[in-house]
């Protein structure tokens, strides 16, 4: 330490020969000469020389402490302590400002007690620092101590400066006791409040979710001033932030009034802030404020969003006072009347005046852009598309140009409320006067297009971000989630790719996806086998590793897809084993989330024929009592078809009633189901009036059940029935009720009743409205008459994936026009759909053809109530 002091000696009198003698020998640690030294040649020689040192070692100590060498930065600061020199405040400014940036509260207090044994006087600079240091640092009690023996010595307005940094402090913890003191100890000197104040309480609100609390600040803050366009701008990011757009947009109003009266002038702080350019005169404080106690004592919780009508249920009356209407900001006579140029004024068609800001200071309407920006921000997350709009347009008549801020705001709020077709006209017209897009722009846009599954333009989008960072990690999450819906793999593994190339981490929805996209090899094309068997096994070790890895655990979405992934490949017993995983790792599910998977195993069991294992997990929940819905029920129904037991049927839908459930028209086709696995047509067709008597819409699954048994049966006239019910119920075929019919009638030999029905079914799937296939029939005739040898591709091309039974009606008619049928547009024409609807008129029940049941069929109930 000698040493460092010699040094600093050294490099003070080198740099001032004037002053000192080239023999002169100076004890460092003592601070004065030895007696054989020979004095300064004067005393402001000597007061530099010792001016310099001690700068040198403020700025020794201050490295020690940015190291983090706290030691080091305490010997040195010892090193005061031994000397005589007479040391003052500004000797230690720059140590205690350096502590009150970092901040440093220990070390303060050691300094302080040097400067106490010193004798040195606190000017309102060291104040400022300790204060600011013990608050920052966690010391509040000894910061209101400090604060305490400020208010004795000065009780002026000049300490109020002191109250709003302990203040600030508070704002990032959110003590309200400490709160509750400094109001308190403001309270008892009179020192009032001023702009400030009100910001760092209405910080204080903000972060403990209290929406009323804001509003009193508002009250009492108005009551007292006229805000600042800079204060009212935190007044509408606070309340944006807890969702009260609609309080936000008046307060939005009220400053683009003062804009427009240039009442409100800005300038740069000395740390390029801006600050209003009018004194904050602190208003005197009688008496506590009521939101004061708000604070304390009202019931904090986190305020929930609110739009709309929510939003405008709890916005109080002040904040609709002397507001001016955004949409035409007139100024009245009074103002006019002054003569000054104000802004630039617009003529309306109705005669009135409407007033933009081009002539507004820049920093104003900078202030003014950002506070726009905030609510557009502020409706993506509240989902109020309309005000976005609204506000957008807005700007635009103001003479307020939006800016990359802005637009990247409303492109989300836009894709959210209108669409992603609408958002792209806004990126068009942006990119039209120049404007590039951010790259967090692009990745809502490529997020709307994968939930619209356009997924090339998707990737598209995704490409053009110049910069991927984490946060757009959502973005390829809704990428990879319509890979999955669309089955594309492919396009899957080279997002995957890009992400590994960009080293970005996936998160627990990533993953998520991926158990749902490569959990399965076959399905739903063929069902498992050996191979795929072990290739799945390996796909989802493979995942969960690179999850392990990542240290992210299992959640309840990932278990349950994992689950699903095994049971759609048939893999019996790896399903069963994550079930039993599920239930001890995801402790915290609650019981419908465990019903969840229940329900998933239920299926898979089900189409597994695995019956028994099926009734035994039903009973399971129901010893644990679990929630069940229509869904399990439906799925225990249709699993009585393996046993095959209708008895067992009918107990589960009366214990489905039981439970208050009624049965849906899928809960019919399982029953149908069950019926049909016995042959009993005529008890099929009963279930089939049934559902039609208790007002329940039958769909085409539910008639293609009947067609597939009866088709499998070699039952004709219960095709012919079923195909004119579907009619009568105007419910378009598909491409399975073609099927089975037109091989009903090939494998009896009825070739020609084969292709007319074929013809009469394809009619029927395009359209049943007569009128619409009279708009389309040249261009239909053109593409199925066609001798191009490409004609059939064309017929592919012409229609979207939405449309493929329309393309597929066509290539049947095609192929019956090339077996030599003449196309008729009138399908009720035809002699087979006469024959058909006749029959039915007649009442006639499709005649049966008995067959024998073997007696293993009639069982008892499985589940304990008879039917």
């Amino acid at each position: 330490m000698q040493r460092i002091l010699s040094r600093a000696a050294r490099r003070c009198t080198n740099s001032s020969a004037a002053f000192k003698s080239p023999h002169a020998q100076v004890n460092v640690a003592s601070g004065v000469h030895s007696e054989n030294a020979p004095t300064c040649s004067n005393e402001y020689g000597e007061f530099t020389w010792k001016t310099s040192l001690v700068k040198y070692m403020q700025a020794d100590i201050v490295n020690a402490l940015r190291r983090g060498d706290r030691r080091r930065a305490s010997m040195i600061l010892s090193n005061f302590q031994n000397t005589n020199w007479a040391l003052t405040k500004e000797d230690f400014s720059y140590i205690l400002e350096y502590c009150a940036e970092a901040p440093d509260p220990l070390f303060v207090m050691e300094t302080l007690e040097l400067m106490e044994e010193k004798a040195i006087g606190l000017s309102k600079g060291i104040y400022r620092h300790v204060i600011r240091a013990l608050s920052r640092g966690g010391y509040t009690k000894e910061a209101l101590h400090w604060l305490n023996l400020l208010g004795e010595k000065e009780s002026t307005h000049a300490t109020l400066p002191f109250f709003n940094i302990f203040l600030n402090a508070c704002g990032s913890s959110a003590n309200l006791k400490d709160v509750e003191c400094c109001l308190e100890t403001l309270e008892n000197y009179l020192l009032g409040k001023s702009e400030i104040t009100y910001c760092e309480l209405l910080k204080i609100a903000v972060l403990q979710g209290n929406r009323p609390a804001i509003y009193d600040i508002w009250k009492d803050c108005t009551r007292h001033y006229s805000p600042s366009i800079i204060t009212q701008r935190r007044f509408l990011r606070a309340l944006t932030t807890l969702g009260d757009l609609h309080s936000a947009y008046h307060i939005l109003q009220r400053m683009v009034a003062i804009a427009t009266q240039r009442s409100d002038h800005l300038k740069l702080s000395s740390k390029g802030r801006y600050q209003s350019s009018r004194l904050d005169i602190p208003v005197l404080a009688l008496n506590e404020s009521e939101y004061l106690k708000l604070l304390v004592d009202c019931n904090l919780q986190p305020s929930q969003g609110a739009t709309g009508k929510n939003s405008a249920d709890v916005q109080p009356e002040i904040f609709e006072e002397k507001t001016h209407s955004l949409e035409t900001v007139q100024l009245n006579a009074d103002l006019l009347s002054t003569g000054n140029n104000l802004s630039d004024k617009v003529e309306l068609e109705n005669g009135s005046v409407r007033y933009t800001l081009r002539c507004a200071q820049s920093a104003v309407r900078r202030f003014l852009r950002w506070s726009f920006s905030d609510l557009i921000h502020a409706c993506v997350q509240f989902s109020n598309c309309q005000l976005a709009e609204q506000l957008f347009l807005e700007m635009q008549k103001l003479g307020l140009q939006p800016s990359k801020f802005t637009y990247d705001g409303f492109v989300k709020s836009v894709i959210a409320g209108k669409g992603i077709a609408y958002a792209m006209k806004v990126i068009e017209a942006m990119e039209r006067r120049g404007i590039k897009p951010y790259d967090d722009t692009l990745a809502a846009l490529s997020e709307g297009y994968s939930k619209n599954l356009q997924l090339d333009l998707a990737e598209d989008f995704l490409e053009r971000i110049s910069k991927i960072q984490p946060k757009h990690i959502r973005a390829i999450n809704a990428l990879l989630s319509g890979c999955e819906i669309m089955n594309e793999p492919e396009r899957a593994v080279h997002i995957l790719a890009k992400m590994k190339h960009v080293k970005m981490k996936a998160t627990l929805r990533t993953y998520e996806i991926l158990f749902s996209l490569f959990g399965n090899v076959n399905v739903p094309y063929e069902e498992g086998n050996v191979l795929s068997h072990a290739d799945v096994s390996k796909r989802i070790s493979i995942i969960e590793m690179d999850m392990l890895n990542n240290e992210l655990q299992h959640s309840f979405v990932s278990m349950k897809n994992i689950i699903r992934a095994f049971g759609a490949e048939g893999m019996i017993e790896e399903m069963l084993r994550y079930l039993n995983v599920a239930e001890n790792v995801l402790w915290n599910i609650n019981p419908y989330q465990k019903s969840d998977l229940y329900s998933v195993v239920l299926h898979a069991l089900v189409q597994a024929k695995e019956s028994h294992k099926a009734i035994r997990i039903f009973k399971t929940m129901r010893s644990c009592i679990l929630p069940t819905d229509v869904s399990i029920y439906t799925t225990m129904i249709e699993c009585c078809k393996w046993l095959p037991c209708f008895k067992s049927a009918s107990a589960l839908l009366s214990l489905m009633l039981q439970d208050g459930f009624h049965p849906t028209v899928v809960t019919y086709t399982s029953l149908l189901k069950v019926a049909l696995a016995k042959d009993d047509f005529e008890g099929a067709l009963d279930l089939l009036d049934i559902c039609k008597t208790e007002g329940i819409e039958p769909d085409i699954q539910i008639f293609n059940t009947i067609l597939s048994r009866a088709y499998t049966r070699g039952q004709i006239h219960v095709i012919e029935y079923i195909v004119e019910c579907i009619r009568r119920a105007k419910i378009q075929p598909d491409p399975s009720t073609l099927s089975y019919t037109f091989c009903a009638y090939e494998e009896h030999e009825l070739y020609n009743t084969a292709i007319e029905a074929l013809q009469v079914l394809s009619m029927r799937m395009i359209s049943e409205d007569v009128s619409i296939l009279g708009k389309k029939i040249t261009v239909f005739e053109d593409l199925i008459l066609s001798e191009e040898p490409d004609a059939e591709l064309r017929i592919i091309r012409a229609f979207e994936a939405a449309e493929e039974f329309l393309a597929m009606a066509l290539l049947n008619l095609r192929w019956c026009a090339t077996m030599g049928a003449t196309i008729s547009w009138s399908p009720e024409e035809s002699l087979w759909a006469r024959r058909l609807a006749s029959s039915y008129d007649d009442n006639k029940r499709p005649h049966i053809i008995p067959s024998e049941v073997p007696q293993s069929w009639e069982r008892k109930p499985y589940f304990g109530v008879s039917g």
